[in-house]
């Protein structure tokens, strides 16, 4: 069972080394995990410091592939897309955030999780949750916890479907799932994870919240302030897109 992890960085080449180190480490041992970094149109000056950091650590481990450079600034989702449709053959695509606050160890611990559940389970997705709860361990500034629960109860509000955490920056996909609603995805910025949960929940593919250990890692960025009411104005236009329907399996009609 293999898998593809792409890292969309943008301006990340500070904050990117440390993580690649454990990932390159961590995820050597699990094995059938390759990593692709894909860089959302920062600039020539950052992209080559991104492509001389990636090229360092790929002398030493083989499944880190060249940096994928984007010539234009695409937003989240669509870096996160253009690393999943440029690298064939996984059957898992994967993401997680350059700034490493799901840790490797969390990661290989998710893709430990997804192989041993083969055959057991229908094609599911495997969304990252920071739910505080025992043997798990979040750490978060309260203004960012709070502002996520609002969002997260927005979301299951206006578009009935019962998810605590949305925007968990690591995820799982089926590739076949995902290539079967990839022309679907319309949102690239800061909502596309709710997009694309809900495109996948109308093919059928059931999605589970995978508890993970998380920590706030500084440099983040997204204001809490600037970026609040784009947040509100695209679960809004996920409502009109998708149709929800209170009494839909899928949550669509």
């Amino acid at each position: 069972m293999s898998f593809l992890l792409v890292i969309p960085c943008f301006r990340e080449s500070t904050r990117l080394r440390p993580f690649l180190s454990d990932l390159c480490q961590v995820l050597g041992d699990v094995g059938g995990v390759t990593i692709l970094v894909v860089d959302d149109g920062s600039g020539e000056d950052e992209a080559g410091k991104l492509r001389a950091l990636v090229d360092e650590y790929r002398r030493a481990h083989p499944f880190v592939r060249p940096v994928l450079t984007l010539p234009q600034n695409v937003g989240k989702g669509g870096t996160v897309y253009a690393g999943w449709s440029a690298h064939q053959g996984e059957q898992w695509l994967a993401f997680a955030d350059a700034d490493g606050a799901v840790s490797a160890s969390e990661i290989a611990r998710l893709v430990t999780a997804i192989r041993s559940a083969r055959g057991e389970l229908a094609p599911h997705a495997w969304f990252a949750s920071r739910v505080k709860m025992l043997g798990r361990s979040v750490h978060r500034l309260f203004h960012r916890h709070l502002v996520g629960r609002v969002y997260a109860t927005l979301v299951s509000e206006l578009l009935h479907v019962p998810v605590y955490d949305t925007q968990c920056g690591c995820k799982v996909v089926p590739r076949n799932v995902f290539e079967s609603v990839q022309d679907r995805l319309t949102l690239m910025g800061f909502a596309f994870d709710v997009d694309l949960m809900m495109a996948l929940r109308h093919a059928g593919c059931d999605i589970i919240e995978f508890p993970v250990d998380w920590s706030e890692i500084p440099g983040g960025k997204i204001h809490l302030f600037r970026d609040s009411w784009r947040m509100f104005r695209d679960v809004y236009l996920l409502r009109r897109k998708w149709h929800p329907d209170p009494g839909s399996l899928y949550g669509v009609e």
